[in-house]
Order: structure tokens, then C-alpha cells, then sequence
């Protein structure tokens, strides 16, 4: 019988009775509750667990101790077995999820107060009618004074209202001043609570919680919590062995071969300096629940507006890896109206840490995988490509079309205009990034790409494969394209084709440091050798 996925669903008492797969991190949820901390907070990007552990936590402190033996065919989960006492206290979860926040004050103010109201209701407390924030107070004292035991506050998506209002400066300023005296109520209340636990995607610096909540410990960054949301390698291959079998099967792949593609397509997110990486389960579930389609699921589900309009006026330089080292410091903050593009794209979740400095307690980022970099680079590309009166997929569908048709004339135009979108101030004039910026470009594709192949006679700068087309790129910076030729031919970057039934485009691109894109090229076509038979 087909096993139930919890793709997308975030009630764990649901998954949990209804006999859904459940990736166990109870015991990371013991660690943090059963500490000398009380407050705390954890960034992580959209879809990656957030609202299932704000779930979890609040079934745990409500004293549900049936949802984490065997249940429903699902195993003892870790925490039933360890040091906790199962007391029931009044839980109290708001999540700010729930609107949009653009229009100001008036939605905000509704939403608290529809929070706060539902919340008294399931904590059996009749509130006064008043201002929220007062309304807030009441309902942390009274759960308190009605179950005997101090109260448990959860949000969940605490930077949703401060998100929405970025390119606002006077609604933003009017968002922020009163978050942060409904916020300052967890502080001022303290001796009422037991355990807060805040959740969002950014880490703003200077506004509502992290001024007020200054007893707020961040555990983003924390090596013990780096797994706390995700799925590990050794969790997925534990956990969802009949779907790697049944997936592997069906595509007529062994095992192993499957799971090195489903790493590199999903795999990749790191969160400290330890390199321990885990997999969005978001995308993973759905690639499982659609028999292993490879498709960008999590990134599918839309950016947030304040990212697209950063892409508008994009600082980060592509494939410029030397450009992709930030401090923590700076990684783990987000200045409105001076936002780091490195920043702001860690923790949206397109970029993640790849390697740590510990000499100069840098952190070097990059894609966290297949999925993320090329759906990344499409969206760059329809953003700088596209007139707001064309098709939106136009450019990378043209792409994708020219090049598995071999007509290398329009490849080039497309790369051109993909390349003078770019702002002058962010194309770095060296070859090095002009190079992988055009990778980048192919890769989104899904077609076959390696940069600098190296070969027994040096490395080719960039090969893409198609069903009917290899291509062999070399890329020269202030030089002509008939040099790039000379060396294609010269080292006998093609012949590893020879021989191949597909036909090989040899193209010499030159690169110009004051036009900072293509000012010449040229191709040579070599038709397939076919074998005559005697």
C-alpha cells in the first residue's frame, strides 16, 4: 500500500493520527526546552518546517504525550522516551501568515486580535474588550491563573508584516512601532511564561523583537539546532527507503545512481560552520508524491515581493564566487533600506553556506543546488529579458529550443541580451565571471553543462551536451575569437565527440572589457562520421 507523505501540511497531530511519515526531531525539541534558555528564535527560508515544529512544540508543552508513542502504524517518537514531565500549559500560537500586510495598520491590528481572540478561546479565557496589545497582557496572566502553570508563547512568521511593507517606508515605520509593543509584552510579562519561541524567515536588525526581546536567544546559526528543520541524507535514506526503491525502479536506475542525482537536485542547505547539509522537505515530499519528477517544487512556490523588487536592482555578481563571502555578522542580520543582496538571498533560502572561514570568520555561499540555480537564473533571466507584454518564459524557451535545434546564431543573440541586461555596475569584466555567468545561463536549461573540463590538454571552458548538439565553448576577454578558435582546435577540445552521433559546434566567443559583453564570435559545425557498412 502507498505510504502517506505530509507534503505541505504542518498540524502535527494530524500527521501524527493519521498515520502520516514523520521525520522525527523530537529529540532536537527536548534539547531546546529542557535547556537554561527560555526565549528563542530561528530563521530558516519559507517551506522548510517552520510551522510543523511551532506544531510540534506546542502539542509537547499541551502535555499531548499520545501523539508521540506508536500511533496510527507510526513508531515511538524520540522525545517519549526521555526526561520530560508531560505537565499541560497554556499554549499560545499566533502565526502571521495568514495576510497581507501592504495596506498598514488596520490589517495588522485585525489580525492580533483575531490571534489573540481564537487563542483565548482554546485556553478557556474571556477576554475584556480593549486595545490588543492590552488584550495580550490579559491573556498571558489569566491562562496562567486558569491552568495553574505559567504560559507557552509561539509565533509563527513574525517578519510576515514587516515583509510585505519593505517598499513602504511610512507604513513600514507605522508596522514597525506597533509590533513592538505587542512584542514588548513578552518581555514585560516574563514571569508569566515558560517558553517563547518566535519563528520567520529574515532576522531584522534595529526593529520590533530584536530591540524589545533582547533576552531572545538565536539558535539560526546554532551547530546543535543546524538540523532542527530539514531532512538529513541519513534521515531520508532511513526514513523513505520504500520511495528511494520504488522511484529508482521505476526510472530503471540502481539505488545509488538515484540517490547522487536526488542529492544534488535537493540536498545542499547548511546552516552553521559544520557541514552538515539537509534537504528542503517541501520539495523532497512532492518529488516523491509525483513518483520522482525532478522539478523545482520549493521554488515553484513563489518568491516574496520584497525579493523580486531586490532583483529588480540585483547587487549580487553571478558566478562570482570570490564576490560570495560575507561575515556572520552581516549574514545573520537584514538592514531595511541597506539590504545585503548576500543577506537577503541566505535567508531567503537561494543561497547557502558552502564553506567557513574559521581565520576570517567568513562564510562563502552558493547555490544550495541543481534546483535552486537553475530556476534562479531562469527568473533572472525573464526578469532582465522580458517586456512586461511578452510571454515571461520567451528567453529561456527560445534558449532551450535554439540550442537543441543547433541554430547557434540565436544562442549567441539571447546571450548577448541576457548579458546587456545586466547593470554596469555589477558585471564583473574578467573572464572568469563572464564565463560562468554564461554557464549559469546554460545550466538553468536543464541540459547536460560543464565549466573548465579539464582535458590531458587543458581545460575547456564551458561543453554543453543536447540530444542532437555538443558544444564546445572558449571564451576570450580582450582577445579575438579567432584565438578561442585556434585553441579549441589546437588542443583537440572536440575529438572526445568524434565518432558521436550528435553534431559538434565548435564556438570562439570574445568578450569586450569596455562593451563588458560578446563583441565577436564564430563557429565551425562538424557533421557526424557515419559508419558505412561493408
Amino acid at each position: 500500500m502507498e505510504r502517506l507523505l505530509p507534503s505541505g501540511m504542518e498540524d502535527f497531530a494530524e500527521i501524527r493520527e493519521c498515520g502520516f511519515c514523520y521525520v522525527d526531531k523530537t529529540a532536537f525539541i527536548h534539547k531546546l526546552i529542557t535547556g537554561s534558555g527560555r526565549s528563542f528564535f530561528l530563521s530558516r527560508p519559507r517551506r522548510f518546517g517552520k510551522s510543523l515544529l511551532c506544531s510540534t512544540l506546542r502539542a509537547v508543552f499541551e502535555g499531548r504525550r499520545d501523539l508521540f508513542g506508536e500511533i496510527a502504524g507510526r513508531p515511538t517518537l524520540a522525545i517519549d522516551s526521555l526526561d520530560w514531565g508531560w505537565r499541560k500549559h497554556p499554549v499560545i500560537k499566533f502565526s502571521l501568515n495568514s495576510n497581507e500586510f501592504s495596506a498598514g495598520l488596520e490589517t495588522l491590528n485585525g489580525t492580533l486580535r483575531t490571534e489573540v481572540l481564537r487563542e483565548a478561546g482554546k485556553c478557556g479565557v474571556r477576554l475584556e474588550s480593549g486595545d490588543v496589545v492590552e488584550q495580550f497582557k490579559w491573556l498571558i496572566q489569566f491562562s496562567c491563573e486558569t491552568f495553574g502553570e505559567k504560559a507557552v508563547v509561539i509565533v509563527d512568521e513574525y517578519d510576515k508584516p514587516h515583509l510585505d511593507t519593505i517598499g513602504d517606508s511610512v507604513v513600514h515605520e507605522d508596522i514597525k512601532r506597533r509590533l513592538c509593543g505587542f512584542y514588548g509584552v513578552l518581555k514585560a510579562y516574563s514571569e508569566y511564561l515558560r517558553f517563547v519561541f518566535l519563528t520567520g524567515i529574515t532576522r531584522f536588525s534595529k526593529v520590533s523583537i530584536f530591540s524589545v526581546l533582547n533576552n531572545l536567544t538565536d539558535i539560526s546559526f546554532r551547530k546543535e539546532y543546524a538540523q532542527i528543520c530539514g531532512f538529513t541524507e541519513e534521515e531520508v535514506e532511513r526514513d523513505f527507503g520504500p520511495e528511494i526503491e520504488s522511484v529508482a525502479a521505476e526510472h530503471g536506475v540502481d539505488v545509488e545512481e538515484y540517490l547522487g542525482r536526488l542529492r544534488g537536485y535537493y540536498n545542499g542547505y547548511r546552516f552553521s560552520a559544520l557541514p552538515t547539509t539537509v534537504y528542503n522537505p517541501y520539495g523532497l515530499l512532492l518529488h516523491f508524491s509525483t513518483g520522482g519528477e525532478f522539478e523545482p517544487f520549493w521554488y515553484e512556490t513563489g518568491s516574496p515581493s520584497f525579493l523580486i523588487r531586490l532583483m529588480s536592482d540585483i547587487k549580487l555578481n553571478i558566478g562570482d564566487q570570490s564576490n560570495m563571502r560575507i561575515t556572520k555578522e552581516s549574514l545573520d542580520e537584514f538592514h531595511v533600506g541597506d539590504m545585503d543582496a548576500l543577506a537577503v538571498l541566505y535567508q531567503s533560502g537561494y543561497l547557502t553556506i558552502k564553506d567557513y572561514d574559521i581565520d576570517n570568520g567568513e562564510y562563502l555561499l552558493d547555490f544550495p543546488n541543481t534546483e535552486v540555480r537553475e530556476a534562479f537564473v531562469k527568473s533572472l533571466m525573464r526578469h532582465r529579458m522580458t517586456k512586461p507584454t511578452q510571454d515571461s518564459d520567451a528567453p529561456v524557451e527560445l534558449m532551450r529550443v535554439a540550442l537543441d535545434g543547433g541554430d547557434i546564431d540565436t544562442v549567441i543573440d539571447i546571450l548577448y541580451g541576457f548579458l546587456e541586461s545586466i547593470p554596469y555596475g555589477i558585471i564583473r569584466t574578467s573572464e572568469r565571471y563572464l564565463q560562468l555567468a554564461v554557464h549559469l545561463v546554460f545550466s538553468s536549461l536543464g541540459r547536460k553543462c560543464s565549466v573548465e573540463k579539464q582535458t590531458v590538454r587543458g581545460r575547456i571552458d564551458l561543453t554543453v551536451e543536447t540530444a542532437s548538439f555538443n558544444y564546445c565553448f572558449e571564451f576570450k576577454l580582450d582577445k579575438s575569437s579567432d584565438e578561442a578558435m585556434r585553441q579549441i582546435n589546437e588542443k583537440g577540445y572536440a575529438d572526445k565527440w568524434l565518432g558521436r552521433p550528435q553534431t559538434v559546434i565548435k564556438v570562439g566567443v570574445a568578450f569586450g572589457h569596455e562593451e563588458r559583453n560578446i563583441v565577436e564570435w564564430q563557429c565551425e559545425v562538424v557533421e557526424p562520421r557515419v559508419r558505412r557498412g561493408r
